[in-house]
């Protein structure tokens, strides 16, 4: 399933393991959701087969949740919890300010030989990144330098990528852009939504950090300087980013609502009211259609067809999207078939954009 890139066409030999070093890897782990979690419990689970110790866990202060809004403490800190880990979780570490100055001292008297770094969501300053012996290594979950930036895993769906993958890069000061020390790719599948994605990058990234704890000083003697001309910035994601616009081609729709499932989702309205698109088939290039953009084309059993834009300005019918998962407001989530046979929805229907708030000043 994965194929290893940039360092694997080095060949070097493999130090062995030592069981019985007492010497052990001090590792200071910061992360803070649930795909830093996994490697967190995966570097747990093979402290003695890695020869390190896990010493401290940093990750971001609990916040509210919930329709209740009661602090709830992130996946990170939970796994730390149960393993009787210390965890720190410092609002800063800017040296401008009283916090941030006491969080370089806690991280200093940890005395680290190396900081793994997972999704924290918390800047390192330089003075950060230079306290452990052998600095931090940060786990992305792209292809080094394709997507830097925050969401890499849902710019990636939405841009059509084929492939994505894991790339353990040594951090610098810069956003995503220090050297890189190890590459895994994966390709992305069809049917692959953010959701399923995320769990793959999670689980490699773990089986990647892994690998290179077992021979770092190889790794990091082999890290190769990103090229910036071919990046790109994953901005974080913003809730309107979800509404669908329905003269865009359909191949572009399909990408939308897989790459924003399950946050924020793609949406969509119905004579005023909000209508989320949660689910549609890979699209059919022979299904065509004069109808204009956003119109319900065919309500059937197995997929509602809805018409898009065209794929270019040459083509004379465009695009159709055959959705099969819908849910409207105040309801559950439906299939074509329930919307079928419910009568929600006819032939000529109209999906439109954000109903224009009417200006009564």
């Amino acid at each position: 399933m994965t194929t290893i890139a940039s360092t694997s066409d080095i060949s070097t030999p493999s130090i062995p393991h030592n069981p019985l070093s007492t010497d052990r890897l001090r590792v200071v782990f910061a992360g803070t959701p649930e795909f830093a979690a996994i490697s967190l419990e995966s570097l747990i689970s093979q402290q003695d087969v890695l020869n390190i110790e896990i010493i401290a866990v940093y990750t971001q202060p609990d916040r509210k949740a919930g329709r209740g809004q009661k602090l709830a403490a992130s996946a990170v800190k939970e796994v730390a919890l149960a393993n009787d880990i210390p965890v720190e979780q410092p609002l800063t570490f800017k040296k401008s300010s009283i916090e941030g100055l006491a969080a370089r001292q806690t991280l200093r008297t940890y005395q680290p030989d190396i900081m793994i770094v997972a999704a924290y969501g918390l800047i390192l300053p330089v003075g950060v990144l230079e306290t452990p012996i052998h600095g931090c290594l940060n786990i992305h979950a792209s292809l080094l330098p394709r997507w830097r930036g925050a969401a890499p895993i849902h710019r990636a769906l939405l841009a059509g990528d084929d492939e994505t993958g894991i790339t353990i890069m040594q951090m610098d000061k810069g956003l995503d852009t220090g050297d890189m020390i190890y590459k895994v790719s994966a390709s992305i599948d069809p049917i692959d939504t953010a959701a399923s994605l995320h769990d793959k990058m999670a689980a490699l990234g773990a089986t990647a950090i892994s690998t290179v704890l077992k021979d770092l000083s190889t790794y990091q003697a082999q890290a190769i300087p990103q090229d910036n001309s071919q990046a790109n910035y994953a901005e974080k994601l913003v809730k309107t980013e979800g509404e669908v616009d329905w003269s865009q081609p359909a191949a572009a729709i399909e990408r939308q609502i897989r790459g924003l499932t399950p946050w924020p989702g793609a949406y969509t309205f119905l004579a005023g009211q909000r209508v989320k698109v949660l689910a549609s088939l890979p699209v059919n290039a022979s299904q065509q259609t004069n109808e204009p953009a956003g119109t319900v084309v065919s309500v059937g059993r197995k997929a509602i067809l809805v018409a898009c834009g065209k794929d270019n300005d040459t083509e004379s019918s465009a695009t159709t999207l055959a959705i099969t998962h819908l849910q409207f407001a105040g309801g559950k989530p439906m299939t074509a078939e329930q919307v079928c046979h419910g009568n929600q929805l006819d032939d000529g229907d109209q999906f439109t954009t954000e109903p224009k708030q009417l200006n009564l000043t």
